[in-house]
């Protein structure tokens, strides 16, 4: 059995967080089906659409780290 190298994968740069200006504890459903939990008041965006929709959500503020 032959190991190939995997391609070299691009950086996903800083995590993206929210915070959550409503609610301490809650669970944000996508579109898609997926969830992102706020924990202690924050949300962490795993990819570009859940950043979108996070970054439109009225509830919602960007943290700049």
């Amino acid at each position: 059995m032959s190991k190939t190298k995997p391609e070299s994968l691009e950086p996903i740069g800083p995590a993206r967080v929210f915070r959550d200006k409503l609610y301490t504890s809650r669970t944000l459903v996508f579109p898609d089906g997926s969830t992102a939990p706020v924990i202690k008041g924050r949300v962490t965006a795993c990819g570009d659409e859940q950043f979108a929709l996070l970054k439109a959500h009225p509830d919602l503020e960007q943290v700049q780290e």
